[in-house]
């Protein structure tokens, strides 16, 4: 089973469950094979350009004279780090946009992960619903005694 990272946007809560977003954990293989195009698809602006200076680097560190062994290794270990943690930065991008966690979801595949968030938000939501407020007297009408003890000591008798 994989686990889900799920985030809400800091919105109201009927848009929450509606545009929440769940980032599997793991490694993500297209952000291996290229990342630079993986955070744009993400619109994660400042990590795109950062791994197009870092591989710029890496390039230009490659027409060096004795560096050309070092450059396909730096390279394939910039990719897999980036695999590695392509997820977690996508969280963290979110977060700086205003997106909140709502926890972590484990299931079999993002469907299945998908229904059990919904499910879980919908109870979250019946749970946190306010108790129904109690009708004020109708005018002429005397409210009933309540026979409750006052800070749970004694009762004594209240004028209406």
């Amino acid at each position: 089973m994989a686990s889900y990272m799920v985030l809400e946007p800091g919105n109201g809560p009927s848009e929450r469950t509606e545009k929440a977003v769940l980032i599997r954990d793991g490694f993500a293989v297209l952000a291996f094979i290229v990342p630079f195009l993986w955070f744009l698809f993400h619109r994660m602006w400042l990590e795109a350009f950062a791994v197009l200076a870092l591989s710029l680097s890496i390039a230009a560190l490659g027409m060096q004279p004795g560096f050309a062994v070092l450059t396909p290794i730096l390279s394939l270990l910039l990719s897999f780090l980036i695999g590695l943690e392509a997820q977690a930065l996508r969280a963290a991008a979110l977060r700086r946009r205003g997106w909140v966690d709502w926890g972590l979801v484990e299931a079999g595949n993002r469907n299945e992960a998908e229904a059990r968030y919904v499910s879980e938000a919908a109870a979250r939501i019946e749970r946190a619903a306010p108790p129904p407020v109690p009708l004020a007297p109708v005018a002429g009408k005397p409210r009933p005694r309540t026979a409750t003890p006052a800070f749970g000591l004694l009762d004594y008798p209240r004028r209406t």
